[in-house]
């Protein structure tokens, strides 16, 4: 049995390197195109959607097994790892996590969708907490933990949620859950072809499970659920939906979290590993919340082409990357200019296709060096500028884009006024047109969305998504999801920017400029009265976002002026 298992693997294994899967996992801009929400998306998310069960797959991929056989075959297989003292060590560690969430409508951003439940796993790490993916308790309304081998559920709060590297903290008050629970500790990113044991509870049965592999390989992976460029490790185990949050274990520490899987390809998966788990551990220790993954706030160029290199004065032994563009809000902006060649960072040289030495003979992006720097960390920059070598220092913060890329646990922000339903551009906004939302939301709000920068703190595009028919705006309920360029001539900042100059208008039209050079023109005081019964209408409870209602509207000259007569 043992040599046609051995068979079957070294089939796949062949069949996994004609097909070349790893060719299709995208490089570069993290959401260029709708990684996590297309069909033709290569990377999914591993939490489990409550379904009817399911049959098994008996391809070639690696399937659930009674813990002897799968003791005997690690054994045989590998002696140096021990199986059976990994389940040993899950059995009081390893919790099944589930969750009811419900995420907002975005199209109707006023109310939510239906709930739905979800199952994961987590594992205890010390401290008294829970470790798990924050796809697995996205948009939480309540959460539920069960030991192994308990028929007890008990109540989980939320500490503390990443979502750009997919992690999540719980604590649980009860007592009794902790009783004869063991912390797994956290070890070190393992080598290549080095085993490791992956513990959860996947679909298709409710008791805990393993699958074993190896490791494939070490390097940036987009994170399907946050959409950012971070380290990751492939191995060639079983993750499956319901194994998100899960430990992969190597010898008695656990090597990294299961968190997603290559779609089209058999035993392809990928766990977090410890680098990033220590990151945002610290970072939510440190700071009590988590603060974000620093970026230099750059976009750069390979410089592998002789004839480049020449052009910016670049001498034989030299190597780096080439600055194309710069975030105007990072504190690159101040030291760094266009066409800056950056030579080395940190003293670590970097190469000419933007790689740095990573273990042995293994190479990974300097990226990865700038995402491990902590919050108002300094980076010592080697910079090429006009043929002249400069050391630079640089501060690192966490930035965010012009269009958030994600927004869970938050209700959307939105302002009404005569039925014209004012909402921030965001990602989540396109992704409501469909799983093919790149090719099927309004071209020009998707290029923006995905491609330009910030040029000031705060600043937002502001759309008007739907236009709610009435009276009032009979002939503009064709304007739909255009960028709101003005407001009686003065430029729109952001939402709350445009609610103040609406509500503080002193003049008897309000002038909206849009896109494709659109104009609409309302009569303010009627507007103002038609917003109540549209609201009434359409069972709309109030015509602003909480957070927009917690700031008091500013008054006008009139109003201010009748306050101190009176």
């Amino acid at each position: 049995m043992f040599a046609s298992l051995r068979c079957l693997r070294r089939l796949n294994d062949h069949r996994s390197v004609l097909l070349n899967p790893s060719s299709i996992i995208r490089r570069g801009r993290p959401l260029q195109l709708p990684l996590s929400f297309s069909n033709a998306s290569p990377l999914l998310s591993t939490a489990s959607v409550v379904r009817p069960p399911q049959k098994a797959n008996a391809g070639f991929g690696a399937i659930s097994r009674p813990v002897q056989e799968l003791e005997e075959d690690v054994s045989l297989r590998n002696p140096h790892t021990n199986a059976y003292a990994a389940i040993e060590i899950a059995l009081d560690s390893v919790v099944k996590v589930f969750t009811v969430s419900s995420s907002p409508n975005y199209f109707l951003p006023w109310q939510n969708k239906a709930q739905r439940e979800n199952m994961g796993s987590g594992f205890v790490i010390p401290g008294r907490r829970i470790l798990t993916n924050a796809h697995v308790v996205a948009d939480h309304t309540f959460v539920l933990v069960r030991k192994h081998g308990s028929p007890m559920k008990f109540k989980a709060e939320v500490q503390a949620v990443g979502h750009e590297c997919d992690l999540a903290l719980l604590n649980v008050d009860n007592e009794q859950f902790w009783e004869g629970m063991r912390f797994l500790e956290l070890g070190d990113i393992p080598f290549l072809q080095q085993a490791v044991a992956v513990v959860g509870y996947p679909q298709g049965g409710d008791n805990i499970s393993v699958t074993k592999g190896v490791v494939s390989r070490v390097e940036p992976t987009q994170y399907v659920h946050g959409a950012a460029q971070l380290m990751a490790i492939q191995i060639d185990a079983a993750i499956n939906p319901g194994n998100s949050g899960g430990p992969a274990i190597m010898g008695d520490r656990v090597a990294g979290v299961a968190f997603q899987n290559l779609s089209g390809a058999e035993n392809i998966g990928y766990i977090i590993p410890v680098p990033i788990i220590k990151h945002f551990l610290s970072g939510v220790e440190e700071n009590g919340k988590y603060l974000g993954f620093c970026s230099l706030g750059l976009s750069c160029q390979t410089t592998e082409n002789v004839q480049l290199r020449d052009h910016f004065c670049m001498s034989p032994e030299m190597t780096g990357v080439l600055v194309c563009r710069i975030n105007p809000l990072s504190e690159a902006y101040k030291v760094l200019k266009k066409d800056d060649i950056i030579l080395a960072f940190d003293d670590v040289p970097i190469a000419n296709d933007g790689t740095v030495p990573f273990r042995n003979r293994e190479r990974i992006t300097f990226d990865h060096l700038v995402s491990m720097k902590k919050p108002a960390d300094k980076a010592n920059l080697r910079v090429l500028r006009d043929g002249m070598v400069h050391e630079l220092s640089v501060s690192i913060e966490p930035l965010k884009p012009l269009v958030p890329v994600h927004q869970f646990d938050k209700l959307p922000s939105y302002y009404i006024f005569a039925g014209l339903v004012f909402i921030p551009l965001t990602q989540p906004y396109l992704h409501e047109y469909g799983e093919d939302w790149y090719n099927t939301s309004p071209r020009r709000l998707c290029e923006r969305a995905l491609r330009d920068l910030p040029q000031k703190a705060g600043q937002q595009l502001v759309v008007l998504s739907q236009v709610l028919m009435d009276d009032i705006n009979t002939g503009y309920e064709r304007l739909s999801d255009l960028q709101v360029k003005k407001v009686n001539g003065i430029e729109v900042e952001n939402l709350r920017h445009l609610r103040s100059i609406v509500e503080g208008c002193n003049e008897e039209s309000l002038r909206f400029d849009l896109d494709d050079e659109r104009v609409i023109v309302l009569n303010y005081q009627n507007a103002k009265m038609a917003t109540s019964r549209i609201l009434k209408r359409h069972r709309i409870p109030s015509s602003v976002s909480v957070d927009l209602a917690e700031e008091v509207a500013p008054c006008t000259d009139v109003e201010a002026a009748a306050s101190i007569l009176s």
